[in-house]
């Protein structure tokens, strides 16, 4: 049994969920408040606060776990990155008031109150930068501290923005960008025990194979024989279209091929100006290199 960490509340939660069940790992729980769930004969989920998990990962508590890259990278736990699952993509930044007068990093005084919730990157930011700055450990609502005269400047997370600038408040600089990401222990049993580290990959290549398939699409045509040159410039697919001859197609092939999503509408387009007919686009659950 391998025992996942998994984040109890917050943006990514729906996100990893989500991603669970297409990969076959549905979360089945007691119920909203259960602490623990079943994902699968192999697979045990222990739901914990996001900033936890890497401490409950190193710790051997957890298996493996997901969480953000900003709470790995601020605990400072000995974990490894297994697969960035490119879920809550977001950064973490330095931002000053509009009216601060402070317009780039450089431009901070020495002894600027700081607000934030990750005092370890901040403080290594500021260091790394040779500036001297007061952190202010906040636990949430970053952005009021300017206004309130608690700080100076914030280092916090923003997807968009857009957050910031309704409050009055600039980028200076990205200190990271951070997505969720599967780890584990670097020494931990999942390495070490070989049932333990089989069931790891299993799940790493299933997670993986899931995200893989998104923004893609399997489209299959019939084209004229005499176009194959053509076709194949315009279904690169992952290694060429896959040719197939149709019993008494005659002048016709099928072809195969992987195509992405957002193109997916000018391939067939294409194909349909060489005379390719009977045009199939379909979703892709699962997708391995």
């Amino acid at each position: 049994m391998l025992r996942i960490a998994l984040p109890n509340k917050g943006r990514l939660v729906e996100d990893i969920r989500e991603l669970l069940a297409d990969a076959g790992l549905p979360v089945r729980s007691a119920g909203d408040r259960a602490l623990v769930a079943s994902l699968g004969g192999e697979f045990e989920a222990i739901f914990v606060r996001a900033q936890d998990i890497p401490e409950f990962v190193a710790d051997g508590a957890a298996d493996a776990g997901i969480t953000g890259h900003d709470l790995v990278r601020e605990s400072n736990r000995p974990v490894l990155e297994l697969y960035d699952l490119e879920l809550g993509r977001c950064r973490l930044v330095v931002a000053a008031r509009d009216d601060s007068g402070v317009h780039r990093v450089d431009d901070v005084p020495v002894g600027a109150r700081v607000a934030t919730a990750f005092p370890r990157l901040t403080r290594r930011f500021f260091e790394e930068r040779g500036l001297a700055v007061t952190l202010v450990p906040v636990s949430g609502a970053a952005e009021i501290t300017p206004h309130l005269g608690v700080a100076d400047l914030i280092v916090d997370l923003t997807s968009t923005g857009s957050t910031l600038r309704v409050n009055h408040l600039r980028e200076l600089e990205t200190v990271l960008t951070s997505s969720a990401r599967l780890i584990t222990a670097e020494n931990g049993a999942a390495m070490r025990d070989e049932p333990k580290r089989l069931a790891l990959e299993g799940l790493t290549t299933a997670l993986a194979s899931v995200l893989r398939a998104r923004g893609q699409r399997y489209l299959m045509a019939n084209v004229p024989r005499a176009a194959l040159e053509r076709v194949k410039e315009i279904l690169p697919g992952l290694t060429g279209p896959t040719v197939i001859d149709i019993l008494n197609g005659g002048a016709f092939v099928a072809v195969h091929a992987v195509v992405a999503q957002q193109t997916v509408y000018r391939t067939i387009a294409d194909l349909k100006a060489l005379g390719g007919e009977g045009i199939l686009v379909t979703r892709i659950e699962r997708l391995m290199p």
